[in-house]
């Protein structure tokens, strides 16, 4: 009890700080644009209402995990094939090193050309930005699977979909789910870049809308609900791996005890 109490203040200490310091810094300002953040505070329960939260935050959230959905699923099946077969990664590798080095956002003008301005645009634009690491440390977790356990799994008779599901995205799991955190924080990013194109609804086309109403406190409590919402979105994320992972954890656990 002692130390998960012990981990809580450590895990609150570093905001607590950060809040307090932005609270002593803006306390005194007459700046606009950057008013205290007491102001802010007193604003946010009168802009984020239930309807507000219905209206901008389920749309973005909804945008965000069918664009994250996809990464997952097409991230996963092909770093699969890729890291499988020596071949597909040596021909896939030149166009892959290609299209990762292309930033997300820049592709905004161009998947609006061929998805319009709808929803469809963008769950693509996020799926484009959070497929590339979840793709890339797929193809490396499989590459790194214990080559003595694919052949002791092949000499017992165990290949295809069962040495699939049993050897190969097990031993890779720790490493696609570190794509897999990566690619959340990036999805965040590109769900409110991609709400401020041609959006009528979205946590990013609130933000713009107050921003340019000069709504400043108000655009500030969007910047804060962002900053909720990622963790909000990390805490699930972390439990849902430490389920999947709980013998990757156990064992790492175990180690430390051991040494």
């Amino acid at each position: 009890m002692g130390r998960v109490l012990l981990k809580v203040l450590l895990a609150l200490a570093l905001p607590a700080v950060l809040v307090a310091a932005w609270w002593a810094a803006s306390s005194g300002s007459a700046n606009p644009y950057w008013p205290p953040l007491r102001t802010i505070l007193k604003t946010f329960p009168d802009v984020w209402t239930g309807e507000r939260l219905r209206s901008d935050v389920l749309p973005s959230l909804l945008r965000l995990l069918a664009g994250y959905a996809t990464a997952a699923v097409a991230g996963i099946a092909l770093g699969t094939v890729i890291g499988s077969y020596r071949r597909v990664r040596a021909f896939c590798e030149p166009v892959l090193e290609f299209l990762r080095a292309v930033p997300p956002p820049v592709l905004v003008p161009v998947i609006m050309l061929f998805a319009g301005i709808g929803d469809a645009m963008k769950v693509v634009v996020i799926a484009s930005g959070c497929v590339w690491p979840i793709l890339l440390n797929t193809v490396e977790g499989v590459r790194a699977v214990d080559p003595v356990m694919l052949e002791t799994a092949r000499s017992y008779g165990i290949t295809g979909a069962a040495r699939l599901r049993t050897l190969v995205l097990p031993s890779a799991g720790p490493q696609i789910f570190a794509g897999l955190r990566q690619s959340l924080s990036i999805g965040i990013i590109l769900m409110v870049i991609s709400e401020m194109f041609a959006a009528s609804d979205g946590i990013g086309f609130t933000v713009v809308q107050f921003q340019r109403s000069f709504a400043i406190p108000d655009m500030w409590t969007g910047i804060l609900v962002l900053g909720l919402l990622g963790f909000l979105l990390s805490v699930v994320f972390q439990l849902a791996e430490r389920r999947v992972l709980a013998w990757y954890h156990g064992l790492r656990a175990a180690t430390r005890r051991s040494s």
